[in-house]
């Protein structure tokens, strides 16, 4: 897979760069950056129409559509309507996806360790120093865990990706919520810092006793460990397709509240416990330029599932999909 990707988002980043003509800008959020950057390879093939995503980062991609320096903003925060109201924004799901932890413990392979949210929240309250804490211990009996200090790793800038994990913890953690609450950027009580899901990724695969967490295709294309977590339901589940979905089953996105919702800690016994959408943002008062973005988000809902599946992330419900057809006929910006 990652050879496949590598050559998609590369082919995509060089006809963009080479040949003139219409162009879609766009920038955002890096969780969903690997299947914006394929989908926009395939709808350059088929159509000769270029999408320039560029990957920044959600808080980056916000800025930029509140300035209108580009066509769509993406986040995998969702803004609240009082929020959207305020900037002048409409706002749709595109993609589902999950947050994973990931690990570089020697010796110790992907989906061999066991977290739950009391313990992941403490660990990055830097209340777990060691990861043969007793805590740790007694999810992992059959482990041979190192007295060795865990190496934080978080994101630096403002992030979507951040915005989801944090959400969750604040959810499963009254320590958490209390001491650093939830959002795209909070203040650290330890840890290193990462530029984009790219730079987490890269600090844990060189930090050996480190820990960190990224968008699932991240952790694929890096062969990076991920770990089983505690979901609600009580059972340790692994992350993939199937527990992404089973989290976004029972999600319930409102088109009058511009879709706002958080799907962390969802109900279900295989749902993945930090699963998010990612949304695309518009600004109202440019009717024509939203209905050609949303030409190329209708194309991608009606041809990109597949690619998005084989990349590790779950394509929205046909009934959702149906929902935001229904939105932009609503604000006169269906393509």
């Amino acid at each position: 897979m990652k050879k496949l990707l590598t050559g998609i988002i590369t082919t995509a980043i060089l006809t963009t760069m080479s040949i003139a003509g219409e162009t879609i800008n766009g920038a955002g959020a890096t969780f969903p950056y690997p299947v914006y950057a394929a989908w926009a390879y395939m709808y350059y093939k088929e159509t000769g129409i270029k999408v320039n995503y560029q990957s920044i980062g959600s808080g980056g991609g916000i800025r930029q559509i509140k300035n209108r320096t580009v066509d769509f903003g993406a986040s995998d925060a969702p803004l609240p309507p009082e929020k959207l109201d305020e900037y002048q924004l409409y706002q749709f799901p595109a993609i589902i996806g999950g947050v994973v932890p990931v690990v570089n413990i020697p010796r110790i392979k992907a989906g061999q360790l066991r977290l739950d949210g009391y313990t992941l929240c403490h660990i990055y309250l830097g209340e777990i120093k060691y990861w043969d804490n007793p805590k740790i211990k007694a999810l992992n009996p059959d482990l041979n865990l190192p007295h060795q200090k865990i190496k934080v790793v978080r994101r630096a800038d403002a992030s979507g990706t951040t915005a989801i994990f944090t959400t969750y913890l604040a959810e499963v953690c009254p320590e958490w919520k209390e001491k650093v609450g939830a959002g795209k950027a909070v203040k650290w009580p330890v840890g290193i810092g990462g530029k984009g899901n790219e730079g987490v990724a890269n600090y844990v695969k060189r930090l050996k006793y480190s820990i960190g967490y990224v968008e699932f295709a991240y952790a694929k294309q890096n062969r990076l460990k991920y770990t089983l977590l505690k979901n609600k339901a009580g059972n340790f589940v692994e992350p993939s397709i199937e527990t992404f979905k089973a989290a976004g089953a029972t999600a319930n996105f409102d088109p009058k509240k511009h879709f706002y919702l958080w799907m962390v800690n969802a109900p279900g016994e295989k749902a993945w416990p930090i699963a998010g959408a990612s949304f695309i943002l518009e600004a109202r008062e440019r009717k024509e330029v939203n209905k050609k973005v949303n030409r190329f988000f209708k194309w991608a809902f009606e041809k990109g599932d597949e690619i998005a599946i084989r990349l590790d992330y779950v394509p929205l419900p046909k009934e959702l999909k149906e929902k935001i057809y229904k939105y932009w006929e609503e604000h006169d910006i269906a393509p």
